[in-house]
């Protein structure tokens, strides 16, 4: 479970300090980390040893330990020396590494829960029972970010975002696939919305800075209980998708800021096209040529008043309403009617999700 260049780092620290020489074999006597020379001479012993039923030993100049995980040995550490100062140290080694194998395994049964838990693949009564024997409280409050990367398997970015976070033992830094990182961030007491936001624009600065990558990052709801986290991963994941397809230019979506467009996201389909044809006929309005298209959007920016968007556009009051006057002829809509103004901006936004809908397909 601890990887080779873990153990390397771990030993070369306790030569470093103590300037003895050691060595982690496995079980079979194979070297996996080690800053002495020619160990494989002691693959026999190391043998006999992991057989025997004795803890620790001393053989031609050197000490060796046992390292258990949960009864099972996992490793052997030799030591050179065999003064009681060197026994001390091989101890204290042994002792070490058997640390580094209780967090590692817990680390890795933490990160697996969190996945099961994100995935609903747990029932509720092992959602509780696991969080328990994990030491993970079950009532605080948390919410689910997800970073979608520009690249698979962005591991640089991973680790950045987990150095981030490092020093925040109740968040949880996980993945699911292969370009989204998924943080389940505890909030403290008095946090809400606009923290989570300031976060999200923390994580993107810092991955800009130091993994010279852009992403985007979306969120949930604030959840009160583990075992509502899936919602807020789920509302997380629906954010991310919807501010792709109606708000393309932001790089943070909180999924209680998505309005419509949320609603819109969930519609089938074949109603969607329904919809668009019921209301245009036989026409689309992303078929309007660009003036046209300029002057709705602006129209909508400026709240349907007609003063402020002409000047904005640059246009008299007059050319802005002959446009929308045009506009009424082609569609059957007054866009300076409220009820006009809903509906055209409704279609524009079906006719965005099926458009995406529609490339995501092919």
């Amino acid at each position: 479970m601890i990887s080779n260049q873990i153990l390397q780092d771990t030993i070369d620290g306790i030569k470093a300090i103590t300037r003895i020489d050691l060595c982690v074999m496995d079980t079979e006597g194979k070297p996996l980390a080690s800053t002495l020379d020619a160990v494989e001479e002691y693959r026999e012993a190391v043998l006999v040893f992991a057989d025997s039923l004795a803890e620790s030993q001393m053989l031609q100049g050197y000490q060796f330990f046992k390292v258990f995980d949960e009864k099972q040995l996992e490793y052997i550490v030799l030591v050179k020396g065999e003064t009681d100062d060197v026994y001390m140290i091989g101890k204290m080694a042994a002792f070490q590494i058997q640390n580094l194998l209780i967090a590692y395994k817990e680390r890795f049964d933490k990160d697996n829960f969190i996945k099961n838990l994100l995935l609903d693949n747990l029932l509720l009564v092992d959602i509780y029972n696991r969080a328990k024997k994990l030491h993970i409280e079950t009532e605080v409050r948390r919410a689910v970010f997800i970073i979608e990367t520009a690249n698979e398997r962005d591991n640089n970015s991973f680790e950045t975002v987990r150095n981030i976070f490092s020093a925040k033992a109740r968040d949880f830094i996980t993945a699911v696939d292969e370009k989204n990182i998924i943080i389940v961030k505890e909030l403290k007491t008095g946090e809400g919305y606009p923290e989570l936001h300031k976060t999200a624009e923390v994580i993107i600065d810092m991955l800009h800075t130091e993994a010279m990558t852009r992403v985007k990052v979306a969120f949930g709801n604030i959840v009160g209980e583990i075992k509502e986290v899936s919602r807020s991963y789920k509302e997380a994941k629906m954010a991310m998708d919807v501010g792709k397809i109606f708000y393309p230019e932001n790089n943070v979506v909180a999924y209680n800021q998505l309005g419509i467009g949320r609603l819109i996201y969930q519609l089938p389909l074949p109603l969607c096209k329904m919809f668009i044809k019921e209301i245009f006929e036989n026409r689309s309005p992303d078929e309007f040529d660009e003036e046209t298209l300029t002057t709705i959007n602006k129209f909508f920016e400026n709240s349907l008043n007609v003063s402020e968007t002409s000047r904005q556009l640059y246009i008299h009051r007059n050319t802005l309403v002959y446009r929308l006057d045009k506009l009424q002829k082609s569609t059957n809509l007054d866009l300076r009617v409220f009820e006009d103004a809903i509906t055209f901006k409704i279609a524009l936004m079906v006719v965005k999700y099926m458009e995406y809908m529609e490339s995501i397909e092919y």
